[in-house]
């Protein structure tokens, strides 16, 4: 369940109607390493194993192909405590920046120690497809159509990947940006098709990180719905990534590599 009903009051011209309004969840998830906490994770149940799978990789926690060995520790009102279950010559350098702070949805950068840590580093990706207007309108229009969680609530973000085909590879929804980009490269993961993945779609604003988290599963295409961070077009430049903002009303910003976009 991603979404709960409270009771409200619509105001319009000055008089009142009480109603039910569908809001969407946003709730706790704890996630223990080994029996020792490691971060908090403001997010919409569902889906947390994938959360945690593509929370791990993206944090260069682990990038083995085995399959994690999670176990629900506390699962109560939607907060929920799940333990990870690593061998330590598996758990990478990651683990060292460990998040001490409460890691809320909006907000990548919370619970970093310091500065250096939102480095990122690696060779940067390269991309032989051209991608049309006509395109990102078709795929975007795919994603929306599936996003059910925001039919009903109007309050969840959305990420959707596809392949170099336009194939969907992955859509998932949650009330954080970085969560939804973390669960669908959880999916793709788990179904071992990452390699597959081109082009990501994103329903708000792109960040540094939304586009770290890009890099490290190799999509050099990013498309957003909202704006994006002066961070987030520095590291989309650095890192070969086509990065798109305001991608409304048949217009779109490109920011970054805009040789991979062709134009009608």
């Amino acid at each position: 369940m991603q979404a709960i009903r409270y009771q409200s009051y619509k105001i319009t011209n000055n008089r009142s109607t009480k109603m039910e309004d569908a809001l969407v969840i946003e709730a706790p998830l704890q996630i223990n390493i080994n029996q020792e906490a490691y971060t908090v994770v403001m997010r919409t149940p569902a889906d947390d194993k994938e959360l945690i799978r593509g929370l791990l990789y993206a944090e260069d926690i682990y990038k083995g192909k085995d399959t994690l060995q999670l176990s629900i520790i506390k699962d109560a009102s939607y907060s929920t405590i799940i333990e990870v279950t690593l061998p330590e010559d598996k758990i990478g350098k990651g683990y060292l920046n460990k998040r001490t702070l409460l890691s809320v949805s909006s907000c990548g950068i919370c619970g970093k120690k310091e500065l250096k840590d939102i480095e990122v580093t690696g060779k940067s990706l390269s991309n032989d497809l051209l991608v049309s207007q006509s395109d990102i309108q078709k795929m975007f229009l795919q994603m929306q159509e599936a996003q059910n969680t925001f039919h009903l609530s109007g309050g969840s973000h959305a990420c959707a990947v596809f392949s170099k085909n336009k194939q969907l590879l992955a859509i998932k929804e949650d009330i954080g940006r970085h969560n939804a980009v973390d669960k669908c490269v959880g999916t793709m993961l788990n179904n071992k098709n990452i390699n597959n993945a081109h082009i990501m779609l994103v329903s708000g604003r792109v960040s540094y990180e939304i586009v770290s988290k890009a890099f490290f599963a190799k999509i050099p295409i990013i498309v957003a719905v909202s704006a994006c961070s002066s961070l987030a077009v520095d590291f989309a430049k650095e890192f070969g990534i086509c990065l798109i903002g305001f991608n409304r009303d048949n217009k779109m910003t490109i920011y970054a590599n805009p040789q991979y976009i062709s134009y009608e």
